[in-house]
């Protein structure tokens, strides 16, 4: 089932790279498919639905009263003279009339980085590895004697030798440590 339109897609994908274009280094929003993953998160999480619906309409609405078009008619200048009016937060109230377009753009912002950098461009761009071991050396020696304990000099080698870090320990059936 589908919940936005394809005009209401449209709007978000142009939103999606003014948030988020592409670099040199890193393609945009859009590219990672960020349009796809809003439309499943209004669909998955309903409470997103009338913010985003309405946040769409209000769009189309400041854009008919600015320029007497609708969002997708506007020129990127144009687009971006609205979208600089709500997309910083106004804690004084200066712009309340730009409040519902303010939130609006704010869950647009949270959606389409949510949405990209947990993409594998995503990763890419952040230089993130995911998880991989570490090498550990053991708990520091400050915290052993903050603790008044220490390690067995007999059991120091099995667990903290980086040599063995890739090997897999056996135990006996009484549960003791055998490599």
């Amino acid at each position: 089932a589908v919940f936005l339109n394809e005009q209401e897609l449209t709007i978000i994908a142009a939103l999606c790279d003014i948030i988020l274009p592409a670099t040199e280094t890193a393609g945009s929003a859009t590219e990672a498919e960020v349009p796809a993953f809003i439309e499943f998160i209004v669909k998955d999480l309903p409470d997103h639905q009338l913010p985003i619906r309405g946040g769409l309409m209000w769009l189309n609405s400041e854009s008919n009263r600015r320029f007497n078009k609708v969002f997708m008619e506007l020129t990127r200048e144009e687009q971006i003279n609205i979208i600089d009016d709500i997309a910083y937060p106004d804690p004084d109230g200066k712009k309340s009339e730009m409040a519902p377009g303010i939130a609006f753009f704010d869950r647009m912002r949270n959606l389409t980085l949510t949405g990209y950098y947990t993409t594998r461009m995503g990763f890419d761009d952040l230089g993130y590895q995911g998880n991989y071991p570490n090498i550990w050396d053991g708990v520091p020696d400050e915290v052993l004697k903050k603790h008044g304990v220490s390690y067995d000099p007999e059991w120091l080698p099995k667990f903290v030798d980086q040599e063995k870090r890739n090997e897999i320990a056996t135990w006996d059936d009484a549960g003791n440590l055998l490599t």
